[in-house]
């Protein structure tokens, strides 16, 4: 089949490299021509593990190419994927669909013969209907059909969950749309991946439903991580405890400094405002965001007490980025963290294996070249991602580097029995302080 990406951003760059892998032909449009161009060059712009890779390879097959041109790729194509950003906008939290409404407009002048239109962007409920409208009002007499599908990608681990994915789920309205997407994701059928059919507006609120849930276990054994503290329990043997009955299941059930990235705190947002406006109140939601908002603030008062203070002090801090194998720093616990440390008087000194270039636009922060580097001389190390080079640290060597030998670690990554051994003062989430 021959598809249209609409957006280079992480959901249309990983989507349009795996489809090509399936088979299909695939252009992957933006308007911004110097990262197009870097794209020509074989240049990557985000780190995925395995991206770079699906990307060659299929560049060099033939089956994925770049264009800035839409009007020639949507022409020619059986299904246009829209991949752009819905970035939450400014002043109500509310999905910005400007990106998505303005692809519509260019999508239905360059229509030609029967196309399905796919929203592959997070968007709220009844967004496919009115980009239907936009297409109607402007081609009255084009064949197609709008349909959704929305992506469940993992950054950090995109590829593979796009090659065996849990499921695919498809709104779409009309049998021809839903063979385009069932010929689209034909591989996976036959690999006996479940494919989820439902309305449009069903499609887009199972989206929004996953990562409000996910969000909220997560907010749940960061509580219950505060609890433990005061009770003198250990959070993590409350996450197996829970996590081994099979109507709850272990994971998100790890504490740390809070959830950011790409989607969870803008679909929770988003979320609220769509329940806001059909009258429909979410509770938990509303707690979820609130809690999660708090708990990075909480987190560097966390810090300071561990230091007694940071006013004059350097403070070594291993992990930037929101999660590890990503460069991503939206919304990442650091952008609250690093900044309240340095407002108290801190000297930051980082590092992270893929986040320090993305890192130093949004961050006034030193950036070291590897681990050992930000630890010499200073008076303690703060665990804020848990990249696994960080989790084999060598402690001696740590120990020596520091002036005190004190680690804060918001990922929990070590044992606190081992951390003692190795006399340290160490700090975690949920459990006893050590030391």
């Amino acid at each position: 089949m021959r598809i249209a990406m609409i957006g280079t951003g992480y959901v249309g760059l990983v989507s349009g490299a795996c489809l090509s892998e399936f088979g299909h032909e695939v252009v992957c449009i933006d308007k911004d021509q110097a990262k197009i161009a870097e794209l020509n060059k074989g240049r990557v712009p985000i780190f995925e593990p395995g991206l770079d890779e699906v990307v060659a390879a299929n560049a060099r097959a033939g089956r994925l190419s770049f264009a800035c041109d839409l009007s020639a790729a949507v022409s020619q194509a059986d299904a246009v994927f829209i991949a752009v950003g819905t970035p939450s906008r400014r002043g109500d939290g509310h999905a910005d669909l400007s990106f998505v409404f303005g692809a519509a407009e260019e999508i239905a002048r360059a229509l030609d013969g029967y196309t399905v239109v796919v929203t592959k962007s997070t968007v709220p409920v009844g967004t496919g209907r009115k980009v239907e409208d936009i297409i109607r009002k402007l081609r009255p007499t084009a064949e197609f059909d709008v349909a959704s599908n929305p992506e469940f990608l993992r950054e950090g681990s995109a590829i593979e969950d796009f090659r065996r994915p849990d499921r695919i789920v498809v709104g779409a309205e009309t049998e021809r749309a839903r063979n385009v997407l069932k010929e689209v994701y034909r591989p996976l059928y036959l690999n006996e991946t479940p494919i989820v059919f439902t309305s449009r507006e069903t499609s887009e609120l199972i989206k929004y439903a996953a990562n409000a849930f996910l969000a909220t276990k997560i907010t749940f054994i960061n509580e219950m991580a505060d609890l433990c503290e005061k009770v003198g329990a250990d959070v993590q043997e409350v996450a197996r405890g829970i996590g081994l009955d099979g109507r709850i299941g272990g994971k998100f059930l790890h504490a740390g400094p809070g959830f950011g990235g790409s989607c969870f705190p803008k679909d929770t947002l988003a979320l609220l405002k769509t329940s806001q406006d059909a009258n429909a109140p979410v509770r938990i939601v509303e707690t979820v965001v609130a809690v999660n908002e708090s708990r990075k603030a909480r987190m560097a008062e966390k810090i300071i007490e561990a230091f007694g203070g940071v006013k004059g002090k350097t403070i070594a801090v291993l992990g930037l980025t929101f999660k590890p194998n990503t460069d991503d720093m939206r919304d990442a616990p650091s952008l609250v963290i690093v900044p309240k440390l340095q407002a108290e008087g801190a000297r930051i000194r980082a590092y992270d294996p893929e986040g320090a270039h993305e890192a130093k636009k949004v961050l006034e922060v030193e950036t070291c070249e590897d681990a050992y580097e930000a630890l010499a001389g200073a008076d303690g190390v703060v665990i804020l991602t848990e990249w696994n080079e960080f989790r084999a640290l060598d402690l001696e060597r740590v120990k020596g580097l520091l002036k005190k030998p004190l680690m804060v670690d918001l990922r929990n990554i070590y044992r606190p029995a081992q951390m003692a051994e190795a006399g340290f003062t160490y700090v975690s989430v949920g459990r006893a302080t050590v030391g």
